[in-house]
């Protein structure tokens, strides 16, 4: 099971990658776009999906398209949750409880690199080289 910290150490090694406490609890920016953030059971959340993110740690990324999206949920329907609000799409959110820290690891990093720029993702890419 992954916890927040591992998103964390994830989200420090990103280029540019700055977390931030807001309302909703801990978010991860980077250049001021936002692609991963810990959820929280706002009022415009359908009921049945406000329930589970009210009783265990649910994170939202942001993935390149809502295709994506839609075949991390049909994958793990069980792990990854159908849309909380149509407001900053493409995303996903998922319960860490049935994410590996692995997996975490690349979901983090695929949101990252949907909102870094070019220059950030070479940076990356060269460092990984």
């Amino acid at each position: 099971m992954a916890t927040l910290d591992d998103l964390r150490r994830t989200a420090v090694g990103l280029p540019g990658s700055e977390e931030r406490a807001t309302t909703g609890g801990a978010a991860w920016f980077v250049r001021g776009k936002l692609y991963a953030w810990e959820c929280h059971p706002w009022p415009s959340i359908p009921a049945d999906v406000r329930e589970i993110i009210a009783a265990e740690l649910v994170v939202g990324v942001k993935v390149a398209d809502r295709l994506d999206a839609l075949a991390l949920v049909e994958m793990a329907p069980n792990v990854f949750l159908r849309t909380t609000t149509t407001w900053g799409e493409p995303k996903v959110a998922f319960r860490m409880a049935g994410i590996d820290v692995d997996h975490l690891a690349e979901l983090v990093t695929d949101a990252w690199r949907v909102q870094a720029p070019k220059y950030l993702r070479r940076e990356l890419d060269d460092v990984g080289a």
